[in-house]
């Protein structure tokens, strides 16, 4: 089931090396993109990830969808949206949407999502203390801004 979610965002700005001869962001790049978005997430909601291993949880990524909207190119800069966009005992799906502020162009979309392991790769069920605080973020979204995803 979805559900709504606060949104949070991270700047960045498209690097020469992350383009083409055309000086369009090649496409891996906003993969990497949406772990800048990801990663700051956590961070400003009161986990950063490095919290997460240091605890023996891990999230690896086990889906990732991009589509691309309008292209990104050299010295662009650009907003990663992130919201949590499902949550099951089981697995974490982020939504991003890439957006360019000179022209409010949204540039990509898409979504990851992550298993809950162990350090072993062994697929756990609600860590805590993590699980707990992605179900208060759930839980307060009814009383924050939210974003509708899915």
């Amino acid at each position: 089931m979805k559900k709504m979610i606060p949104e949070h965002s991270a700047t960045l700005r498209v690097r020469y090396a992350e383009t083409d001869a055309m000086g369009v962001a090649y496409h891996s790049n906003y993969l990497v993109w949406f772990e800048l978005g990801r990663t700051e997430f956590c961070r400003l909601k009161g986990f950063p990830y490095r919290e997460w291993e240091e605890a023996g949880v891990f999230l690896p990524a086990v889906e990732a969808r991009c589509r691309y909207k309008h292209p990104a190119r050299y010295d662009d800069l650009l907003e990663v949206h992130v919201a949590i966009s499902d949550l099951t005992p089981f697995t974490l799906t982020f939504f991003y949407r890439i957006i360019r502020p000179r022209d409010g162009r949204l540039v990509a979309e898409g979504e990851t999502k992550h298993g809950f392991c162990d350090k072993n790769g062994k697929l756990v069920k609600a860590p805590q203390p993590f699980y707990g605080w992605l179900e208060k973020i759930v839980d307060q979204s009814g009383k924050e801004g939210v974003v509708q995803v899915g």
